[in-house]
């Protein structure tokens, strides 16, 4: 093995490390392992163990249990994981200050962006003004926060932060902040790819660039932030072939629904999946973006497509130097991430997806994958609402009425052909004299300015702004459940308001509850599918063949008759683009960003009285954690499958009667000033009053939906007050639950949360990767029930044991799992398998997770080394 830079076509990469015949071999790796085996070939001084791992993965098609060390090129954190991240820092400096040590000795390794963009709310819409007024409120809201923000840049050399205003974070990653390959800052003579981890799970929306990168939980972020490798199990990767072209109508949305459908039922949990096929031809980047975005709601690792000229094309439109691509262009080609570059590749199973057969659609009403085609929208929203009541009457308000029609989220708010179809279909609308029902909420938020300027520089905002859809900010808005207030002609209230409302949004998510807490069913449509919904104000009509409206002549206007084609769209774009080469879009003012005060000390001076930046608890003396088995535990919750980290830890508005709204009041917070639960996650005493704090949670002990929990004497109270009783009686909980426990946001305080109640294990029948790392780090057991047990009826009264717990291996993860009778008598055992087969995981538990370990590494004068989590072959 070579470790001395050489050159080979061109370009010296970690690869010159192995010898020609080694290089050849290992060229039909896939693409994503090829990255991973570069990663390792970059940082470790001797990669023959892991070389083995990857030799035998490629003549099985998969290696499980294996685990190698991963360490990213960057972070990329979104502000309502990132300030949780930056608090934890912040008082791990502390703590490592307090023990002798100087505050420089804990500090960002590695380059760290922050994007403001979950904070803005629709407070405004539908006027020229909303903008302006909603970013104001935005500042107004979070001075506080945003000034934390002021100092960890200034304390954290290596942290970057982009002010709120400018986009959505992962469009931000695509325009401005990515490379394919970079030098290697400790070995400038060798280019590599640039990988990266964000702390939104969406951050696999870089995939589209061939760059590896996928979301953790804010934990795993500051382990990595710390300079510390993350241990990755070697995955299965499956390739997905996508072929053929689209048919008029099916826009990248769509093709992005009805692929999450597809691998979501083909289960693709904890694999990485690789796009490939001549329908690649006829996907731009965007498009790909869009199918990349989704990836969490696939269930998968990452989604990664290969480099090839449609990516240069867009890194160059976006400010990359001429320089910068030939260099992109000349890596790929030389390392195999070209697309078609190399051997036939290996994989471990193959999808075939044909676009030919695709056809538009929407998702819901509360998961992504649930795929409706135009005409089964109505029937599915009954089928889901048993209650709701008769179709109502053209034009007026019922049950099924769109109470928002919001085009938001990072998925498809920054694809110029979905954008300029939306405008062009307003155009349309507007020309024929239809408009927007008075009960409907439309708002548009692009993920991108440059985006923004485009709809202007075609007058198709003109068109927007007609029909309702001015810009209300630039941001995640509507899709994280910012969605403000609904209009006045329909919000709950009025004896007339309809009981079923629904909401229609360009986003990735539609779990119950998330939107707005009025609204039962969302649905997840392409941006001109929303502006068509909003004109027909309900979703309780066939949108492919009931008129949207009448024009002015009282004449039926069908959807048909106002859908732009394919060229028009395509003519548009080409003018847009051309007029951006001449006209980019101006930076936004940072007036108040630059205004806002912030402390200079290198530790954070906490504020006792702050209602939203408190020190975490983490690394306090009283935080050691439980360890050991655990015995004579009561469920606290009792629930069924795909309970969402939302239903966990949810970042909706914050209730003014729930426990963590009475907690805020308490200490002087005015109703109107609670907000959201994002907004308050560097504070854990709202956190952690927060979790399961869902309206729409259903606790099978409790017998009502909502934030209900039974306490140790059997009254019904809230989870955190149920939990409060049992801790101080020392009586362990744990949660049971079925199916796909976790899936959705890479939300950390969903398993910080959940420690901090006391609760010690999750026994479900799977888990979501993301969700699943983020207990494990925080100690608390992720136990998979048995396929073939049969679990006791739910019972408050409910013994459990789990047992073994001292024992766990990489090769045998096995647990004892007890349900006994209120008098002790035994109902069943079973052996039951932990969800952590790799070695670092099992350390991890055994220590009592990753703070614990923390703390003892920085609980000195010099921080300890011994611990890494390095990657280990099975």
């Amino acid at each position: 093995m070579n470790a001395t830079p050489a050159r080979e076509a061109g370009i010296a990469t970690p690869w010159q490390r192995l010898d020609a015949a080694e290089r050849g071999r290992l060229a039909a790796l896939p693409r994503s392992l090829l990255i991973l085996l570069e990663n390792i070939l970059a940082h470790e001084a001797d990669p023959a163990p892991w070389l083995a791992s990857f030799d035998d993965w490629l003549t099985h098609g998969a290696l499980d249990g294996a685990e190698i060390p991963f360490r990213p090129s960057r972070i990329l954190l979104q502000d309502t994981a990132g300030v949780a991240v930056l608090a934890d820092l912040a008082a791990l400096r502390d703590h490592h200050v307090a023990h002798g040590g100087a505050p420089g000795g804990v500090d960002a390794a590695i380059p760290i962006d922050l994007v403001i963009d979950h904070s803005v709310r629709v407070d405004h819409s539908g006027t020229s003004e909303a903008l302006a007024c909603n970013l104001a409120l935005e500042y107004a809201r979070n001075a506080e926060r945003y000034s934390f923000f002021k100092w960890a840049q200034r304390s954290f050399p290596r942290l970057r932060v982009v002010p709120p205003g400018h986009g959505i974070c992962h469009q931000i990653n695509l325009e401005q902040l990515s490379e394919v390959a970079s030098p290697l800052p400790h070995q400038p003579a060798w280019t590599a790819a640039q990988t990266v981890i964000g702390t939104d799970s969406h951050t696999t929306m870089v995939n589209a660039l061939g760059i590896l990168g996928w979301g953790v939980g804010g934990i795993e972020a500051e382990m990595a932030a710390l300079g510390h490798p993350l241990p990755v199990p070697l995955p299965r990767v499956c390739l997905v072939r996508l072929t053929g072209h689209p048919r008029p109508g099916v826009m990248a949305t769509d093709i992005a629904l009805h692929v999450t459908a597809r691998l979501r039922a083909a289960g693709v949990v904890d694999q990485i999946v690789e796009f490939a096929g001549d329908a690649l031809d006829h996907l731009a980047l965007a498009d790909r973006a869009a199918i990349s975005n989704m990836c969490p709601e696939y269930g998968a690792t990452a989604a990664l497509f290969p480099v090839d000229d449609q990516t240069l094309d867009y890194l160059a439109a976006n400010g990359r130097q001429p320089e910068a691509i030939a260099r992109y262009r000349t890596y790929a080609l030389a390392t195999g991430l070209w697309r078609d570059a190399g051997p036939e590749r290996r994989y471990s199973r193959t999808i075939d997806i044909a676009l030919d057969d695709l056809a538009p659609v929407m998702a819901g009403p509360s998961r992504p994958q649930q795929l409706r085609a135009l005409p089964d929208v109505p029937a599915s929203l009954r089928e889901s609402f048993p209650d709701m009541g008769p179709p109502p009457a053209p034009g007026t308000c019922g049950d099924g009425a769109i109470a928002i029609a919001a085009i938001t989220s990072c998925t498809n708010t920054a694809n110029p052909h979905l954008m300029i179809a939306a405008g062009l279909l307003a155009r349309k609308a507007r020309a024929r004299g239809l408009a927007v029902p008075p009960w409907v909420k439309t708002s548009l938020a692009p993920g991108s300015r440059r985006i923004a300027h485009m709809l202007r520089l075609c007058g198709l905002q003109d068109d927007l702004d007609a029909l309702g859809f001015h810009l209300v900010g630039f941001g995640c808005t509507t899709c994280v459940g910012n969605s403000g207030d609904l209009k006045a002609e329909i919000a709950s209230g009025p004896e007339d308001a309809p009981s079923l409302l629904t909401a229609l949004l360009s986003g990735n998510r539609n779990f119950e509850n998330r939107i707005h807490p009025d609204v039962r069913a969302n649905y997840l449509a392409s941006p001109p599918l929303v502006v068509a919904g909003a004109l027909a104000g309900s979703l309780c009509i066939d949108l492919s063949a009931a008129p949207l409206g009448t024009d002015r002549n009282g004449v039926p206007v069908m959807l048909a008759d106002i859908w732009p084609e394919a060229e028009e769209i395509a003519a548009m774009v080409a003018v847009a683009e051309r007029a951006l080469r001449t006209e980019t879009p101006e930076p936004p003012e940072d007036t108040a960003w630059d205004a806002l005060p912030a402390p200079q000390a290198p530790c954070f001076p906490w504020d006792a009285d702050s209602a939203f930046i408190q020190p975490p608890p983490f690394f306090g003396a009283d935080q050691a954690g439980a360890r050991g088995d655990i015995i004579d535990a009561r469920a606290l919750l009792w629930l069924g499958d795909n309970v969402t980290t939302d239903h966990i830890s949810p970042i909706s508005r914050i209730r003014p009667d729930s426990p963590a709204g009475l907690h805020l009041r308490a200490r002087g917070v005015p109703t109107e000033r609670l907000g959201g639960y994002g907004d308050r996650r560097a504070n854990h005493h709202v956190m952690i009053r927060g979790t399961f704090d869902n309206q729409r949670l259903d606790n099978r002990l409790a017998g009502a939906t909502g934030n209900l929990a039974l306490g140790p004497d059997g009254q019904r109270t809230s989870v955190f007050d149920a939990a409060t009783a049992f801790a101080t009686r020392g009586i362990p909980l744990v949660v049971i639950a079925g199916e796909n426990y976790g899936t959705g946001s890479a939300r950390d305080w969903a398993a910080k949360g959940t420690a901090l109640l006391g609760i010690r294990a999750i026994l479900a029948r799977s888990f979501e990767r993301i969700h699943r790392n983020n207990l494990i780090a925080m100690g608390v057991l992720p136990v998979l029930l048995p396929a073939d047990a049969s679990l006791p009826a739910p019972d408050p009264a409910l013994r459990i044991d789990i047992l073994g717990t001292d024992c766990l291996t990489p090769a045998r993860p096995i647990v004892t799992l007890r349900f006994m009778a209120a008098d002790g008598s035994l109902i069943s055992q079973h052996e039951a398998q932990v969800d952590a087969r790799a070695r670092s995981q099992i350390a991890l538990l055994t220590a009592g997770g990753l703070f614990a370990r923390l703390r003892a590494q920085y609980g000195t004068a010099v921080p300890l080394g011994g611990w890494e989590q390095g990657g280990v072959r099975a």
